[in-house]
């Protein structure tokens, strides 16, 4: 039985969690996720633990933040004025807005609401945290 390696193009069931358990994500009830290795289609730390996993391998695996969505960055928390939004919208903690910028789209979550300003958060999610993932090699659909 082959070991997946760099190239490769594997099926991994998964379920992601949180160091304190909270799960955010997860393959079951789901097609099992397609990905090739090293192609920087998902984060580089799940991506480095894949490798060396033959089908019916399972493991527990624990991917650092700057090996997942990085560090949370301060400057990508920002006030802006209300009246910067769209008249439709009533800001409410945990929304998701998007705005526009020069290099494109950029998704921001609305972390509190004044009367005045709005704080939002360009950060991913997940920015700042270690993560843990069950994973479970599904298939080497093709091998490099």
């Amino acid at each position: 039985m082959s070991e997946a390696k760099s190239g490769d193009i594997v099926r991994i069931n998964y379920i992601g969690k949180l160091t304190d358990g909270t799960q955010f994500d997860s393959s079951e009830g789901r097609e099992p996720l397609e990905f090739e290795i090293g192609s920087g289609q998902i984060i580089s730390g799940l991506d480095r633990e894949v490798q060396g996993m033959k089908v019916g391998d399972k493991q527990t695996i624990t991917v650092p933040a700057d090996d997942a969505y990085g560090a949370h960055d301060a400057a990508k928390v920002q006030q802006v004025p209300r009246s910067a939004l769209p008249a439709e919208v009533e800001p409410q903690e945990g929304m998701q807005l998007q705005a526009r910028t020069p290099q494109g789209p950029v998704a921001l979550i609305v972390t509190s609401v004044g009367e005045q300003e709005v704080t939002v958060d360009a950060n991913h999610p997940l920015a700042g945290k270690d993560l843990v993932f069950d994973i479970e090699m599904v298939d080497i659909v093709k091998a490099a």
